[in-house]
């Protein structure tokens, strides 16, 4: 039963929680076992608290029937840079070890108001910046990275320990932990979701992200924090038969390891099968300086961001972090200004291009999550996150191919800004024609 417990979607979660036919208490206590059972191998969190949780489940059990919100009892893991009132935020820094903020982020009020039960903290890269990991290992090989900067969140949920996290992604720090550990996840459109109560590293790349397990699920938090098309998209199921899928190399295609180009490939035939029209875009030019663009943003917002932390303990700051908050890489306000206009310009481009097409499919990651070295701990290539961050689209990572070592490779879906639901549907009509590509979580 325990096991069982721990393999139910959030949607199915709901369904029993709301009905009666099964109590808030006991599916925390399952969960609470599948963690006190697994974490020591995972090491997906950074805080976690049996006694808080279950005092919450009772709370949510006591709730009436016609009373109970749409997320009633699901167990939700936040990711360690967001508030909580009832858990520390930590960072994954030791000048906020044990830090206690008694309040909650905007996305943190909206889940308890929906019925959520807030699981606990998931472990992060200090600041949700630096490529130096946390504790955490991938649920399927504890010798290989979970990826970051939401390692822990993604693994909590490749590992059963919750159906639903939240993560954040500057560069790729939401959509390849989910490759990584075989999951789905949404980057929303930029400022979809409420940034009120986390951590900034970046006003204009910081997007609040979601981990589940399915696609119901990321509909299911997408209704709840109003992630709506103008126009809604059509109620019933997409064919593939004649769709239109533009495959987007980029221009740090040359990063694609080997076992990425292969399913590369066998993605498009897979879609060509099931009657789907695909065809290579090249990109003009101009969006091969993106990576470029998006490093000096980070370089200047970082900049500002981490200058309160550096002007207090210097001393107990990431290299990495330190890096930003001094400027070490002399990058002008000049730049940082081109860098605003140039990429102003390319999203409303970049959303006509997207627009040709039922979605754009690119890379979510290079190839099968690395192997843990000490003592970097390097999380993982974000090349092929970064251009769509600062474009401020809508990506889903959709599971379903296998690496030769037996890893999950993810490939991305991109669609328009604010074309979350459209980009859902078209999830839904392409998650089991990938998962011809051998990954079952």
């Amino acid at each position: 039963m325990t096991l069982d417990l721990c393999r139910l979607t959030a949607t199915e979660v709901v369904k029993l929680t709301k009905s009666g036919e099964l109590k808030v208490e006991d599916y925390a206590k399952a969960l609470i076992a599948r963690v006190e059972e697994r974490d020591p191998f995972v090491h997906a969190w950074a805080y976690f608290s049996p006694s808080i949780i279950l005092e919450s489940a009772r709370r949510l059990d006591a709730i009436p029937a016609e009373k109970r919100g749409p997320l009633h009892g699901v167990a939700v893991g936040i990711k360690d840079v967001i508030y909580t009132k009832d858990m520390p935020t930590q960072q994954y820094s030791p000048i906020y070890k044990d830090d206690h903020p008694e309040l909650d982020a905007s996305v943190v009020l909206s889940l308890r108001a929906m019925g959520a039960l807030i699981f606990g903290k998931t472990h992060t890269t200090e600041f949700a910046t630096c490529q130096k990991g946390p504790p955490t290992c991938n649920p399927h090989d504890p010798t290989r990275t979970a990826g970051g900067s939401s390692s822990g969140s993604g693994a909590a949920v490749g590992d059963f320990q919750v159906p639903l996290a939240l993560g954040t992604q500057t560069g790729g720090s939401t959509i390849r932990p989910a490759s990584y550990n075989g999951v789905y996840a949404l980057k929303p459109t930029w400022n979809a979701i409420s940034r009120e109560g986390l951590k900034m590293y970046s006003i204009t790349c910081d997007t609040v992200g979601l981990y589940s397990r399915s696609i119901e699920d990321l509909e299911m938090l997408c209704e709840i924090f109003n992630l709506q098309d103008d126009v809604a998209p059509p109620t019933a199921p997409l064919s593939l038969s004649g769709a239109k899928f533009g495959f987007v190399k980029t221009h740090v295609w040359p990063k694609a390891e080997p076992a990425l180009i292969t399913l590369w490939e066998e993605a498009k035939n897979y879609l060509i099968e099931a009657g789907a029209e695909v065809e290579e875009v090249k990109l003009p030019e101009i969006f091969d300086n993106l990576g470029t663009w998006h490093r000096n943003i980070l370089h200047m917002e970082g900049y500002s961001s981490f200058l309160g932390d550096y002007l207090q303990s210097p001393e107990l700051l990431d290299p990495w972090v330190t890096k930003h908050a001094v400027n070490e890489g002399k990058t002008s306000r000049k730049e940082q200004l081109q860098a605003y206009d140039e990429i102003a310009k390319l999203r409303p481009v970049i959303d006509e291009i997207a627009s040709k097409y039922t979605c754009l499919v690119t890379p979510s990651v290079t190839g099968e999550a690395p192997v843990l070295e000490e003592p970097l701990r390097f999380t993982g290539d974000a090349s092929f996150n970064l251009m769509w961050t600062v474009l401020h689209l809508p990506v889903i990572n959709i599971p379903g191919f296998k690496g030769p070592n037996g890893m999950p490779i993810g490939l991305s879906l991109v669609a328009p800004r604010y074309y979350e639901q459209d980009l859902l549907r078209t999830s839904h009509a392409i998650k089991d024609v990938f998962a011809k590509g051998g990954w079952k979580l």
